[in-house]
């Protein structure tokens, strides 16, 4: 299962957001820095309205959604690289994951310290990000000079890293993130096994006051942050209020929704966040529905028939023989299987066919 660490400086509400995005109390919040100190962990399942209208049409009673992974890491501090604050520690968390989000104050609160003193979500960004992209130079400086010998003696491998490494260096050296190297499909896999912190896909969470939530899409810090975070790390930003989804926690569906509607409110931020870093991981959902359960399962953009099929079992994917396959909006559109058949919309799809985010499956398969 693939993982997300939420990072952050010190109350900036990562614990808060935590406990709110797993529906637990298992990370501990308060007025002061490293109150998290070794990582809590928890799977979060994917919100997908998908499920439930396939529920009804395959009539059953069970439902599996897809599930990711969300690590809260302790706060980061200027130094880190250094080994300030909880540095290496810190950072080895990070090395572990395989994508960040990044939680960023946009909310003043003279009783919430703030280890800066005072409210810049930019400047915040850029204490997070200089302390990765220091630490990302100082590795791939160790890592070319280990190579150098190796390149020297004319090794293929050890020549082949160090061009890549040498595509990362000047950009890191600028301070940018190693996300915005160019690179071609094949030098991705090999930077891959750099383990570079910011070579993660990242997506940055405006944490907002709870009475600035129904108008945080208007709030200065979040237009802010969503402008800088685009123009120079070539990611994206939602808003969020960590205190709003904690105290959702305890509440049934109906009151949640209530409670919302009374902000002034209609999606918990949650949810978004939530499906945002499953896009972010690269990931895409397809169903399997039957009387059985209808389940949401989790593949790769871009994987092929035979490879969703072993995420289900490995023998699916070596004995694979070919997909009955049809889109959730036409089945939708269509009612039932039957009819889809009818219509001619329910194909059959070999080992070259990409699978759809979306698409209803069901393997044939000879082991």
């Amino acid at each position: 299962m693939l993982k997300a660490g939420i990072v952050g400086l010190p109350n900036v509400g990562k614990s808060t957001l935590f406990n709110a995005v797993t529906r637990t109390r298992k990370a501990e919040a308060a007025n002061y820095p490293f109150c998290t100190i070794d990582p809590n962990v928890g799977i979060v399942t994917v919100p997908d309205d998908r499920l439930q209208v396939l529920q009804k049409i395959a009539k059953t009673h069970v439902v599996i959604p897809a599930a990711i992974e969300f690590v809260d890491i302790a706060g980061l501090v200027k130094g880190a690289s250094a080994g300030e604050g909880l540095g290496n520690k810190f950072l080895s968390h990070i090395r572990e994951v395989d994508a960040i989000v990044q939680v960023v104050r946009c909310f003043e609160d003279a009783d919430i310290h703030h280890v800066a003193g005072n409210i810049d979500p930019v400047r915040d960004i850029e204490t997070v990000n200089t302390e990765l992209v220091l630490a990302d130079l100082e590795a791939v400086t160790k890592r070319r000079e280990r190579l150098a010998k190796d390149v020297k003696r004319g090794e293929k491998l050890a020549a082949v890293e160090d061009a890549v490494l040498a595509k990362f260096e000047p950009i890191l050296n600028t301070g940018k993130p190693g996300i915005t190297v160019q690179l071609t499909p094949e030098e991705k896999i090999i930077a891959r096994g750099f383990y570079l912190l910011t070579d993660k896909p990242t997506i940055f969470a405006c944490n907002v006051k709870e009475s600035d939530l129904a108008t945080a899409a208007q709030n200065p810090h979040v237009l802010k942050v969503g402008d800088y975070v685009k123009t120079h790390l070539a990611c994206e930003a939602v808003f969020i209020s960590a205190q709003i989804e904690s105290d959702l926690i305890d509440l049934s569906a109906d009151e949640a929704k209530a409670f919302l509607k009374e902000l002034g409110v209609e999606e918990s931020g949650v949810g978004s966040l939530i499906r945002a870093t499953y896009h972010l991981l690269g990931l895409r959902t397809y169903f399997t529905a039957g009387e059985k359960e209808v389940r949401a399962w989790t593949i790769h953009a871009g994987d092929t028939a035979p490879k969703a099929a072993g995420v289900i079992h490995s023998d699916f994917e070596r004995g694979f023989i070919k997909a009955e396959t049809v889109s959730y909006e036409d089945l939708v559109q269509c009612g039932s299987v039957a009819v889809a058949r009818e219509k001619g919309l329910y194909r059959m799809e070999g080992k070259e066919y990409v699978v759809e985010d979306g698409d209803v499956l069901l393997f044939k398969f000879n082991v």
